[in-house]
């Protein structure tokens, strides 16, 4: 009979989908701060850094970490609660309510009665018209109207800078892919003021303004 995996790595795998989409809005700031911590060895760290997506870095950097064992995975988990970590990544704020010093006894504990995992997720929220954080869905629904303007509207309609939006642009070969990335960076930084009204304010206007009917379903009530 196999033996069970450690609690860390079971909770580990357990958000491993959520974090690859939260993570992915900067998966080089995560690699910098996991190798600064050695969770990963040299040759991890080289295999993750080779990756061409955000997204596939983000779950090389997961796995690897998986594979490494329940420390690497409590070390992980211990990263993601930091400060610079939670500022990065508003959405990462799920971690504070897991109390992960519990986790190695097997017993996997919330620090205080809270809804499902899914629920305590800002993007989750039932919300006013367009007052609600912008989804992910809604991003690339709106990156795929966005065609040779895009720097432009990234550093003027959303104060992104010429160095981020060069990164962005190295780490994506493909157009819709650069502008998803460029406005799930927006969304990261803006943390609560990431909402699809406000999204939709900012690319109405300027001479980088999209037409309504491309962006006016930012307003529409889910």
């Amino acid at each position: 009979m196999a033996e069970e995996p450690a609690a860390e790595i079971q909770l580990l795998r357990s958000l491993k989908v959520k974090l690859i989409e939260i993570l992915s809005a900067d998966a080089d700031f995560v690699l910098q701060h996991a190798d600064s911590r050695f969770l990963l060895s040299v040759h991890g760290y080289q295999q993750v850094k080779a990756c061409h997506f955000p997204s596939e870095k983000v779950t090389d950097l997961l796995d690897l970490i998986i594979q490494r064992g329940p420390e690497a995975a409590r070390g992980l988990l211990k990263l993601l609660n930091e400060h610079a970590l939670q500022e990065t990544f508003p959405m990462l704020c799920f971690i504070k309510d897991l109390d992960i010093n519990t986790v190695s006894s097997g017993i996997i504990k919330r620090k205080r009665e809270t809804p499902d995992l899914q629920e305590i997720i800002p993007s989750k929220q039932i919300c006013k018209k367009g007052s609600c954080l912008v989804q992910e869905k809604q991003l690339m629904t709106v990156a795929r109207t966005i065609g040779r303007s895009w720097r432009e509207i990234g550093r003027l309609a959303l104060e992104i800078s010429t160095v981020k939006i060069e990164q962005i642009e190295e780490d994506n070969s493909i157009h819709v892919e650069r502008v998803f990335a460029m406005l799930r960076y927006w969304s990261t930084c803006q943390r609560e003021k990431a909402t699809a009204a406000n999204l939709h304010s900012l690319l109405s206007q300027g001479d980088w303004a999209l037409p309504p009917e491309s962006i006016d379903f930012l307003l529409e009530l889910k």
